[in-house]
Parts: C-alpha cells; structure tokens; sequence
C-alpha cells in the first residue's frame, strides 16, 4: 500500500506484525497526515516526539518477538482520558494546566498493549455537547461536506476530535466516551464505527467523570473489525473502579464473521419520530431488509418509557455533572482567578472564568433538581423513570437477541446552527440516551448517504455484556452496506 494511513487497525496490525512497516514508518505517516489536518482543529494536544519513542520502542519488542495486541499501531485519545505528564483539559479552560501525575486505566491497558499515542483530540466541554461546539479550544470542523457546498459541518460530539480523526484518516483509531451518546452520535454524522460498551465493561477510573453512573469508554474506528480489536484491548476490570465489572473480556473478533442467520432482531415501534427526515426511516427499514435477508427475523417489538427518556437524561446527567464538578474550585488544581481576596470570591470567580456556557448551565439545571423541594419532584422521578426505562428493555430482550434503531435524527448540521436552541441540540440524542439510562452496550455502524452525500448510521443495542452480539449484528449490517464513501480531503494544502 503507497498511503499507510489508508490501512484500518486490523491491516496495520497485521502489516506491523508482518514486518511490512515499521511502527515508525507507520507512526511518521500518520504524524504527518495529523499535521496536515489541523484546519480540522482535531487534536487540543498532539505529541509527535512521544509517538516516535513509542514506536521505537515497539519496533524493538516486534524484533524480539515480544509484539503486543495493538504493537506499534497509533491511536488518538480523547481529551477526557488523563495521561500522565501530558496535558489533559477536558475540553475546558479550568483544567486548561492540569498535566495528570497518573495514567487512566484504559489508556494504560491500550500502552500495555504496544499502542502508539499521537495525542489528544478535541471533545465538547466536559463531554458536555453534540456538536463539539462548546470546547473552550474551539469547535471541530466535520471532514465531510455536503454535495456542492462549503459550508462547515459539525462532526457530532462530545467525542467530535476523535471521530473527525478517524474519518479523515490521520489516526488508525481513537478513544471515545459516551454519556448520552457521545461516541455513537459524532460516528453516525462521520460514517465511522463507535460501540459504547455496557456500563462497567470498561473502566472508568482516569477519565474526567460527567455524569459516574452513565459514563461509559468506548473506541471509535473505521470497521466493525476495528472496533472488536480495539475494544478487547480497552476494556478490563479494574480494582480502582468500583463499578467495573470481574467478567472475562472476550475474543470479540473471532465471532465477527458468524452471521445472524437465526437471531431475532426487535424493532421498537417507538422510534418513529414526527418530522424525522424520510432518509432516516428508509434506511432503518433497510437495515431491517439486510438483516432479514441474512436469515435474521424480524420482530417488532415495544419500548413504552421512551418518550421519557430525555427529559429523564437531562435531568440525572446534569445533577450528577454539578456534583462531579463541584471539585474545580481554582484551589488545588487547574484554572485559578487572579485578583481576588477572600475564598468565596476565589472560587465564584475561577469556576465562572474557567467553565463555558453549556457546563455553567448543566450545573446550574443540577443543583436546582438536587435541591431542597425539588429532589422528589424531578431527580427522584427521572431516577423512577430510568428504572423503567431498563425495565423495557428487559422486556424487549425476552422477544429478540439484539435490536435495530436509527443511530441519529439526521445527519451533521452547519456549525451554529443549533448553538442557539439548546433544545434542538439535545434532541440529537434522542435515540441514544436510552441505551446509557439502562446501562446496556450500543453499537453505530455507517449504512449509507444522504441525497446531498452526507453520512447516515444505524444503531444496534444488545443485552448487557453481549457486545460480541453487537458487533456480529454491525458487521452484518456492514457487509450488507458497503458503505466505501469518503470525505474529499478539502483540509489539505493543494
């Protein structure tokens, strides 16, 4: 191959492996597509010297037979993820210095692994954002743009750098996380491949909480191959997290290419929204078709609580955020105000310098629903809601093995044209959210282009821990699909 950046991870790995290219050769590569891209204002940090000493370094593991899993292969990581000695900001001013003396348990497993880290990427405030537009380091621009047409688009969010990267092929793969629909959203509008795995599956321990009981780390690649990869390697349990969970991590490549003759797949009558764009219910109702025809049955299937589920959202995720958050006081670390004398004023001072709009109004929305008279009236019931919402799912499950939904109600809209409407940007996760509020793994595959060549994607959603089904419905989907289409490398100097 003359472009190395034009391999997926199980390419690369197998050429690295194979002795086809070096790590460094590899690693230069992508190094030099990453510095092409920045127009696309993918990366808050790139580290090019630390990339090239990792690779180094796993050249000689590969010449002593000592390759690991993911040797020798570069990734991106998202902001959110704490690496030690390397700048890690969270999207956000407040923690605009904050170089971490420690190393998150997800990225320590993708080091321990032989991965190659080429830096950062840019992600909304706080994983706080579906569009990465409330970033302190500015927003991320979508490689893709529709037919005839420069306008900027935006490439979803919260985890927008990574997903943008991906699709433009300057890193093999990258690190995600998903909240509300962070990694599955921005993989949707950038025709790429993004599982957030269940609740636990991956340790949550280094990476900067929004909301602990709906956080999730997943990978964000260019197949479902990828993500299987990529995804063995990420997830373990972890004694340092308490909510992640002691169950074998299983080989979720070996299964990919077994089929769904025979798995029953539900589609949640739900999910058809008013005023969703046509494209979208063809092309779930074509995904329904791919699957049928593959031997899979159909069966249609009832989610009755979804209707609650974002209000619900926006209501534990925000209170949950206001107490993560309540720790960025300008005292021990991170962004301090200058010119103040007494410490109330230190802090009101350091939060409202350092916290962007979106996370000053999450908080805001947070403590009102924790406080005195009204944790009955809203965190209470949202809590009573979310129970409910697990409990549809249960129920979904005893009908089918996995189901099938649209992964988005449209595709990547022009920068700012939502930053207005906090309401219509929420509702980009109204089918997303669900998945988190039950904890369950939820997978988006990209499935075809919209008539002015924007991408599309579906989500699968499975049981808890049975991503393997997952992705054996993705990869189905995949095939089915081909979808080829790229994004025209406008970011680059002529």
């Amino acid at each position: 191959m003359s472009d190395p950046t034009e391999f997926t991870l199980a390419e690369a790995r197998d050429a690295v492996r194979g002795k086809k290219i070096s790590s460094v050769e590899l690693t230069q590569a992508f190094i030099a597509a990453m510095q092409a891209a920045r127009p696309l204002n993918a990366f808050v940090t790139e580290t090019p010297d630390r990339a090239l000493a990792m690779a180094k370094a796993s050249d000689a593991r590969i010449a002593k037979g000592e390759a690991g899993k993911l040797e020798g292969l570069p990734l991106a990581i998202k902001d959110l993820f704490c690496t030690k000695g390397v700048r890690s900001t969270a999207g956000s001013n407040i923690l605009g210095n904050f170089i971490p003396p420690y190393e998150s348990t997800v990225t320590q497993n993708l080091w321990d692994a032989g991965a190659v880290m080429l830096g950062k990427t840019n992600m909304d405030e706080f994983a706080m954002g579906s569009s990465n537009e409330t970033s302190y380091y500015k927003p991320v621009l979508n490689p893709w743009r529709a037919k005839d047409s420069n306008a900027a688009l935006v490439p979803g969010g919260s985890s927008g750098g990574s997903s943008a990267a991906v699709a433009s092929r300057i890193c093999l793969a990258a690190t995600g996380t998903d909240t509300g629909g962070s990694i599955r959203q921005p993989a949707a509008v950038t025709g790429t491949v993004g599982i957030k795995p269940t609740y636990g599956r991956c340790s949550r321990w280094g990476i900067v909480a929004f909301a602990s009981s709906l956080d999730q780390a997943g990978p964000m690649t260019r197949t479902v191959r990828d993500a299987a990869i990529l995804l063995g390697s990420m997830a373990s349990v972890d004694p340092k997290d308490s909510t992640s969970v002691d169950l074998p991590v299983p080989d979720y490549e070996a299964g990919l290419e077994s089929g769904v003759k025979g798995l029953r797949i539900g589609i949640p009558k739900e999910y058809r929204l008013d005023g969703a764009p046509p494209e979208i219910d063809a092309l779930w109702q074509k995904g329904a078709e791919w699957l049928k025809a593959q031997g899979a049955e159909i069966v249609e299937i009832s989610l009755p609580h979804t209707k609650y589920a974002l209000p619900a959202y926006y209501i534990v995720a925000p209170a949950e955020a206001s107490s993560n958050l309540a720790r960025y006081d300008g005292v021990r670390f991170g962004h301090r105000a200058k010119g103040t004398h007494e410490i109330a004023e230190l802090y009101e001072k350091s939060r409202a310098e350092g916290f962007g709009a979106e996370v000053r109004r999450r908080i805001l929305i947070g403590t009102y629903v924790l406080s005195a008279g009204y944790y009955d009236a809203y965190y209470i019931r949202a809590q009573k809601v979310r129970s409910l919402i697990a409990r549809d799912f249960e129920q979904a499950f005893a009908k089918c093995d996995a189901i099938l939904t649209p992964a988005t109600p449209g595709p990547a809209f022009p920068v700012g044209a939502k930053s207005d409407d906090p309401i219509s940007m929420y509702l980009n996760d109204v089918f997303t959210v669900t998945v988190n509020l039950a904890g369950l793994p939820g997978l988006a595959v990209p499935a075809g282009l919209t008539a002015n060549g924007l991408p599309l994607g579906l989500q699968v959603i499975g049981k808890a821990f049975d991503e393997a089904t997952v992705l054996k419905v993705g990869r189905s989907i995949e095939v089915a699909a081909n979808f080829t289409s790229r994004p025209e490398t406008w970011w680059r100097a002529p």
